[in-house]
């Protein structure tokens, strides 16, 4: 728009000086045409690499199109290809709106807003979200980031490497968690893809130097941050929060140093009087190290650290349960005395037999999980967790999942769903709560937890007045390709998700006191997605079913009290 603003300028002031009576003035007027001719080629040129930039980006997003259209379904279950594709919609097509917005392609843009406004785009958050599930995936599993950058999970080739702008993403979302140690990992990451594509990526070197830079010195690592923090100022001598961590850096080493000669000057004049009390020394220390031997404390096993120490094991199977307690379990057809089972019994599969946990085979058929799934779709939300002090529903980093709430009354599907709950424990669902169906996307997950209600947690169930929860039944409404288990980290034990099985255990003692041997988990889906649906059963109403024995005897557990 400036171009014929300056034309108009240029030829007034010609007019207003009548230029044709004189020479000089019109090879004036000669120079300022060149001007603007030059002008031109460099808009020229400034358009025809814009519209380089945006054919590059318009065949990386093809090829990705391209590449899902073989498979759509094993595409997205890929935790990798996830979370690029939810980069893709907040980072990548906001770089190529802009350069829209640059070159003024007001049909295009409009088109593209409208689009935007009519369909649910991911959001920051929903990127933050998918960044942060990637990196508990590479935790938990112990994935190297180079194998992930890669595009590798165990060791399998997934999908497509990640980018240096990938790479870029994962490592600021790292630094907005303060998590210093994921985003030295991911902006290394990011160096190493930036010298490979060079000119090929958004990404700016200088950008990458500085979160490495200071995620180096949280890590306390200061010479490094420093010889980082150099290295960027090479290319971006004026960088202002760059000079100001070079001197912090400078200062901090520099009282470092001092700080150690001062601890020399200490040793050497204290060198003479230790070498006198040599033997005083070792019997103080034969001594100390026997208080040691005796006092030191253990880990409590039911301890929070022992139980995630556990849960993350068993997600990786790397612990199992011994191959003496596995040929003690069995499998049996049974009927709990119910006529209804006489003509079809339950396939029934001991899984542990204190607390008794049991997997029911073949519980619920695919057309009743279509139903279950097409009923709760488009009512997902994000999974909550009670409060212990409050009992309010609240979000939690911790559980990561959407769930939905079906009504009995809602389908027969659901209806028949609980009477078979009511054939496997013998215990009435009139005071069940809903049947709560969960899906667990990319890096979905719930950690270690209890499903009854500690004493201290007295308003957990107060709004529903059925008391406690004494019992789960768990249904696998899909097979997970890698990860999803259900684990409970106290009896070293996995259970794997399989399509049409039910676990159920007791989560109360006779007593109605908890077990807290019910500790468990949902660890991280790798690959694919996993859908279950939960029956939770409280205690009104069992009391001729399973009647309470107060003096049971019971362990408990003073950590969780």
């Amino acid at each position: 728009m400036w171009i014929p603003v300056l034309i108009s300028l240029l030829l007034f002031e010609f007019a207003r000086a009548e230029l044709y009576t004189a020479i000089t003035d019109l090879e004036d007027l000669l120079e300022s045409e060149a001007f603007l001719v030059r002008t031109l080629h460099s808009n020229i040129a400034a358009e025809e690499a814009k519209l380089d930039a945006l054919r590059r980006q318009a065949k990386l997003f093809e090829e990705v199109q391209n590449e899902a259209k073989r498979d759509i379904s094993s595409f997205l279950l890929n935790p990798i290809n996830a979370y690029l594709l939810v980069k893709r919609m907040t980072v990548d097509w906001k770089q190529t709106e802009m350069i829209m917005q640059e070159n003024l392609y007001d049909n295009v843009l409009a088109n593209f807003t409208f689009f935007k406004e009519q369909f649910k785009f991911p959001s920051d958050e929903d990127l933050r979200g998918a960044a942060e599930a990637l990196i508990r995936l590479q935790d938990t599993y112990k994935l190297d980031t180079s194998s992930v950058a890669r595009g590798e999970l165990n060791g399998i080739q997934y999908s497509s490497a990640l980018s240096a702008s990938d790479c870029f993403e994962l490592g600021r979302q790292s630094y907005n968690k303060q998590d210093y140690v994921h985003t030295s990992l991911w902006m290394k990451e990011a160096l190493k893809k930036y010298e490979q594509e060079k000119n090929q990526t958004t990404t700016q070197k200088w950008e990458i130097l500085e979160y490495l830079a200071y995620s180096t010195y949280m890590e306390g690592n200061v010479h490094g941050a420093l010889q980082l923090t150099d290295e960027l100022l090479r290319l971006f001598p004026n960088h202002q929060k760059a000079l100001g961590n070079r001197a912090y850096y400078l200062a901090a080493i520099s009282k470092e140093e001092e700080e150690s000669r001062k601890q020399q000057d200490v040793a050497s004049a204290s060198q003479e009087t230790n070498v006198q009390n040599d033997e005083a020394a070792v019997a103080n220390s034969a001594e100390n190290s026997e208080s040691t031997t005796t006092d030191t404390p253990k880990e409590s096993k039911g301890s929070y650290i022992s139980d995630r120490a556990f849960y993350e094991a068993l997600c990786r199977k790397e612990v199992t349960l011994s191959p003496e307690y596995e040929a003690k379990l069995k499998c049996h057809y049974v009927t709990h005395n119910n006529p209804y089972l006489l003509i079809g019994p339950l396939k029934e599969e001991e899984a542990y037999l204190d607390p008794r946990i049991v997997l029911y085979r073949e519980v619920i058929s695919d057309s009743e999980i279509e139903v279950i799934k097409k009923m709760s779709i488009p009512r997902l939300r994000r999974a909550t967790v009670q409060n212990y002090k409050t009992g309010a529903l609240e979000t939690a980093n911790y559980r990561i999942s959407k769930s939905a709430w079906l009504k009995d009354h809602e389908d027969e599907v659901i209806e028949r769903i609980s009477k078979r709950v009511e054939d496997m424990t013998g215990l009435t669902t009139s005071t069940a709560e809903e049947l709560q169906v969960v899906n667990y996307g990319i890096g979905g997950h719930y950690e270690p937890h209890f499903d009854f209600a500690r004493p201290s947690e007295a308003n957990a169930f107060s709004s529903l007045g059925t008391g406690n929860r004494i019992a789960t039944v768990l249904f696998y409404m899909s097979d997970v390709a890698e990860g999803g288990g259900t684990v409970f980290p106290r009896l070293n034990l996995a259970l794997w998700p399989k399509k049409g099985t039910a676990a159920v255990w007791m989560n109360l003692h006779a007593s109605c006191n908890g077990d807290y041997r019910t500790r468990h988990a949902a660890c991280p889906v790798l690959i694919g997605s996993k859908w279950v649906c939960n029956k939770w059963l409280h205690v009104v109403g069992q009391e001729f079913r399973r009647p309470c024995v107060p003096n049971e005897f019971q362990s408990v557990d003073q950590d969780y009290n």
